[in-house]
């Protein structure tokens, strides 16, 4: 009987492990290398589709929630003005959805997290696939093929739906054919991209909220000494997207990667400071520059990056 237990637990131990593997192996499926523009390489965690499509649907119903209470506010004004209400603003509410579709992703994916608040809650955010800074006209581009992803599909199906059964009941069927295919593109592709990320040359990560260490962001003993490190000639060197790298390099690098970005950093503002391991040197020298570029911000000079010379 002592035998059977032990042979049912050893065969138990090598499913778990076999299973473990499994789950290893997917997960390393969505690992992408990423190469910063100061030499970094960064393992960041490709969103999965179903991430994507929850972040969509609490997206889809913000807007939809946003655009009820503007409906009945506003009825309810005009009608206390005397007017035929509800019919106004019925197509102020056409007004609003169309608002809500161009600006609200492209609002917040413009903005310092490039996020919805659909996907911040599930810890998403969207990146360049190049590793470059997330630009505008990738933001622009990426959401106005969302347009014929998913919006025109579904306002499509509305119109055509009710009317002569004969015809509407082939183009329903060409429109789901349609919106199918861009659903299921996410799911054939490595990366999990959608037509308008490929295009665009973006793609979703997933980028959960870590804090950093205390002594990057408060304001101690220790970081007056480091203010007096670093002179305004060598933090002008850098700008906010480069504060934005060294960020992510602190929050999620390995060893080899700080003192290979420590040591680019040094060279690139010819630094000959106390000797500091390159962990304290990069804490220091993020804490520096960020409080040197929002001191800048303050008198209305904005430096986005290395290669901006306003």
């Amino acid at each position: 009987m002592t035998d059977i237990a032990a042979d049912k637990a050893r065969r138990a131990a090598l499913v778990r492990r076999a299973s473990r593997q499994k789950e290893s192996e997917r997960e390393a499926k969505r690992i992408r290398q990423l190469i910063t523009p100061e030499g970094a390489t960064l393992n960041l965690r490709i969103a999965s589709a179903g991430e994507r499509a929850g972040a969509l649907f609490i997206d889809l119903a913000i807007m939809l929630v946003t655009a009820l209470i503007a409906l009945f506010g506003i009825g309810w004004i005009i009608t206390g003005l005397g007017y035929e209400g509800w019919r106004i603003a019925n197509a102020v509410f056409i007004l609003i959805i169309f608002g809500l579709r161009v600006f609200y992703f492209m609002g917040f994916e413009l903005g310092r997290r490039a996020a919805t608040p659909g996907k911040r809650a599930l810890g998403l955010r969207v990146a360049a696939r190049d590793g470059s800074r997330l630009t505008a006209n990738s933001v622009i581009v990426r959401n106005f093929m969302r347009e014929l992803e998913v919006f025109l599909p579904i306002i499509s199906l509305i119109v055509f739906t009710g009317s002569d059964q004969n015809e509407s009941g082939w183009i329903n069927l060409l429109i789901m054919i349609w919106a199918l295919i861009f659903m299921l593109f996410p799911i054939f592709n490595r990366e999990k991209l959608r037509a308008g990320d490929l295009i665009a040359g973006t793609m979703v990560i997933h980028a959960p909220k870590v804090q950093l260490l205390k002594d990057i962001t408060a304001k101690t003993k220790q970081q007056d000494v480091a203010d007096a490190l670093f002179t305004p000639a060598q933090l002008d060197v850098y700008g906010i997207h480069e504060l934005h790298v060294l960020e992510d390099v602190l929050r999620q690098s390995t060893s080899d990667i700080r003192k290979t970005v420590a040591s680019r950093i040094q060279k690139k503002i010819a630094w000959d400071g106390p000797p500091l391991n390159e962990l304290d040197f990069l804490e220091r020298f993020y804490a520096a520059l960020r409080k040197h570029l929002e001191q800048r911000m303050l008198f209305g000079e904005r430096k986005e990056d290395k290669f901006d010379r306003s």
